[in-house]
């Protein structure tokens, strides 16, 4: 009896032990956490400093620096701004959906990207699928093609 009283003091010994290293761990990571210590004025201007991939970057630092970027519109608004230039007809039409710019973005930064190549002419030699290069393209809609074949259309009429 005396020693399973014995060793069920030493497991609360060692629990007791691993709870306040568990605590101490925490605290300190608290510390070095801004987001938690600085007013949300401070944490947004800090985080609207970022550019997208550096803000997706941070967003998966830690759970707090994730929930504060995922659910902050306004870090997600200049982005999407930006893309819009190529893709203005994409984001209008979410934003009339009522999507988050956060999602407006997920929804339209790699097409923007592809859409800007092929409407700056980078594609205008390639003359079969194969040539294409498979790991950048991503799937568009009709309206976006249609706008793709008027500006290599126009392209063409230069020359």
């Amino acid at each position: 009896m005396q020693k399973n009283s014995k060793r069920n003091n030493n497991l609360r010994v060692s629990d007791i032990e691993l709870n306040s290293v568990d605590a101490e761990k925490a605290i300190n990571e608290s510390q070095n956490n801004f987001v938690e210590l600085l007013p949300l004025e401070v944490t947004f201007k800090i985080f609207s400093q970022l550019d997208i991939q550096s803000l997706c970057r941070a967003s998966v630092t830690c759970r707090s620096w994730n929930y504060t970027i995922r659910n902050s519109d306004s870090l997600w608004k200049p982005h999407c701004l930006t893309v819009r230039a190529v893709c203005q007809r994409e984001i209008d039409d979410d934003l009339e959906n009522g999507y988050s710019w956060r999602v407006i973005l997920l929804r339209n930064y790699q097409k923007s990207k592809v859409k800007h190549e092929w409407l700056s002419g980078r594609y205008s030699n390639i003359r079969s699928p194969i040539s294409l290069p498979e790991k950048i393209m991503c799937p568009m809609d009709a309206d976006t093609w249609g706008e793709i074949l008027e500006a290599e259309l126009e392209r063409v009429e230069k020359y």
